[in-house]
């Protein structure tokens, strides 16, 4: 028993500690890049991504300037009504242009362009 407590067996180095080490990192790196990858296309084009956020700061522009646009004809009409309640001279204008109305006494002279007698 002496004789083969001396003879030791050498270990051959550990190659596939190594290799499997290298494989795990790389798995682990396939992972994470898989995750990222998940991560941006979510990010991107998912209901909340940049792709959505784009298009409704594009429609909220759209909005914005549809509302301006319905501020300022609601002006013009406030004031078109003002006109309409208190300003007798406006009235009569309008009255004469649009409706061709005239006065008692007044008398209509229609100018006849010559191209039109012919």
């Amino acid at each position: 028993m002496t004789k083969y407590k001396k003879m030791s067996r050498r270990r051959k180095p550990q190659r596939r500690g190594k290799q499997s080490n290298k494989a795990q990192k790389q798995f682990v790196r396939g992972i994470f890049l898989l995750i990222a990858v998940t991560l941006l296309i979510f990010f991107v084009f998912g209901n909340h991504g940049l792709l959505q956020y784009y298009k409704l700061r594009a429609e909220r522009k759209e909005i914005q300037h549809y509302i301006s646009e319905i501020r300022q004809e609601r002006e013009s009409l406030k004031v078109e009504k003002n006109k309409l309640e208190h300003d007798l001279e406006y009235i009569e204008k309008l009255a004469r242009e649009k409706y061709r109305m005239v006065k008692k006494g007044e008398k209509i002279f229609k100018v006849i362009a010559k191209d039109s007698l012919k």
